[in-house]
């Protein structure tokens, strides 16, 4: 062919512009180093006062505007001493995500399930761990039932210890809830001792002798206890709920980057009503809005989805049937809404109240699970702290203190003054290649070079004899 005659010697004089260009646009551009005159925001943080000397963890909760002002992931959180006589000193930190200390549900072992007096009695074998709740599986419908618990440390202790007295429930054909659970106060005790009566939901046709079946028990779990639950922070709440139809609707504007991970609703002090409402989570993206000129917006080719939904129930039980007093209450919504993680979004939060009174919400509450900023106080003796934020330009740090960091049971807890810019911020000068800073120049080059070879390759075609 044509271009397999060039001279090599030609294509390799030809091919110097391209690797010129490539090694041009392809400089290595060393990472800033942090510096607390180029971070935009700082927070005063309080160390705890009530303690002396200050030894060990320390942990501040983040709130909504660190996720808001900072980088994604917050790879741009830094901290520092104040002024001391060796400069500001950058203090090593670790950031915490709360989650449950057990993650798995632990099962219950049946023993000895019969019969007695008309009522199902039987054992448990509880895990070797503190437990707050006992969750049964009962094969039985529209039945209000009372359980007596108590617990000891060996099987049909003489004096076993009792844990109180509880009322479990299914009302499906009153189109409410149903508990199965047993709320207790925390135990470690190896063994409990259930004694469960059921009796026929009013209204409905069953009997006494057809529920207090041993076979109805299919088994019992363990989930984590209550002290080892997730904590949430509250990042926005509101009051303001408007009637749309037969819709009760909460508005928020949502900032980039917060990540929303539970909805709750407080009902007006005072209400006992019994209701089971679904809920509908809607947040739609508004492209180009950034509420604050000092966040970088997102890319424009990085397109976000309109609108991203999700749903849930809410529910609440509170009924006096048989002589015996129903409580349940699950104002709790899970989430995940990816929309805000990265884009400015609207948030609408809509309870579908049918054909049913509209509920007297006091409040809707937009949370995340708790973060911690954690520390060793140690090394901020008579130090005052200050965290920063607000510099796109870093890369996340890397300390050993992280890399070993291990979560203390009872830290000590600091708190975060209100957010305020930095007085001393001064902008970053833009460092970056030339290159960098104008990528479109690259095509310009490439094209340049495409021509380049293409001339080059006709006038060497030309010279070549016939």
């Amino acid at each position: 062919m044509l271009f397999d005659r060039v001279r090599p010697s030609l294509h390799l004089a030809a091919a110097k512009p391209v690797l010129a260009s490539l090694l041009l646009f392809f400089q290595v551009t060393p990472h800033p180093e942090a510096s607390p005159q180029h971070f935009r925001y700082e927070r005063t943080i309080r160390l705890p006062t009530s303690v002396t000397p200050l030894v060990g963890e320390t942990c501040a909760v983040l709130d909504a505007s660190v996720f808001t002002h900072a980088s994604p992931s917050l790879k741009d959180l830094r901290i520092y001493a104040r002024n001391t006589e060796a400069g500001r000193p950058e203090i090593p930190y670790a950031i915490t995500l709360s989650e449950p200390l057990q993650q798995d549900t632990d099962d219950a072992r049946i023993l000895n399930l019969g019969t007695r007096s008309g009522h199902i009695v039987f054992d448990l074998a509880m895990p070797s761990r503190p437990y707050t709740a006992v969750a049964l599986d009962l094969d039985a419908h529209d039945f209000i039932a009372t359980a007596e618990v108590s617990g000891s440390q060996q099987l049909s202790a003489p004096q076993p210890t009792s844990l109180g007295s509880f009322t479990l429930f299914d009302l499906a054909s009153q189109h409410l809830s149903h508990s199965t659970s047993l709320p207790l106060s925390e135990s470690s005790f190896p063994y409990l001792h259930i004694d469960l009566s059921l009796a026929p939901a009013p209204g409905t046709s069953g009997t006494a002798a057809s529920l207090n079946r041993p076979e109805i028990v299919k088994s019992a779990s363990v989930p984590p206890s209550r002290e080892a639950q997730t904590l949430y922070t509250t990042l926005q709440q509101t009051s303001a709920v408007i009637q749309r139809g037969r819709e009760s609707v909460a508005t928020f504007q949502v900032p980039a980057r917060v990540p929303i991970e539970r909805i709750a609703f407080t009902l007006a002090p005072g209400y006992k009503g019994s209701f089971s409402r679904a809920v509908r989570l809607e947040a739609r993206v508004i492209p180009g809005k950034n509420p604050d000129p000092t966040v970088d917006s997102a890319p424009e080719d990085d397109t976000p989805p309109s609108a991203e939904t999700s749903t849930g129930t809410i529910l609440s039980v509170h009924k006096l049937e048989a002589g015996r007093e129903i409580a349940q209450e699950d104002l709790a919504i899970p989430t995940a809404i990816g929309a805000n993680m990265q884009h400015f979004a609207e948030l609408q939060v809509a309870i579908d109240n049918g054909d049913d009174t509209p509920l007297p919400i006091a409040s809707v509450q937009l949370q995340m699970r708790q973060r911690r900023i954690c520390f060793d106080a140690t090394v901020a003796t008579n130090q005052p702290l200050q965290l920063f934020y607000g510099d796109s330009t870093l890369e996340a740090p890397i300390y050993d203190y992280a890399k070993l960091f291990k979560p203390s049971a009872t830290p000590l807890i600091a708190t975060l003054a209100p957010e305020a810019s930095n007085p001393t911020y001064t902008p970053r000068t833009d460092t970056r290649p030339f290159t960098e800073r104008h990528p479109e120049l690259l095509w310009i080059v490439l094209l340049a070079v495409v021509c380049i070879l293409a001339l080059t390759a006709f006038r060497s075609a030309k010279k070549l004899p016939r």
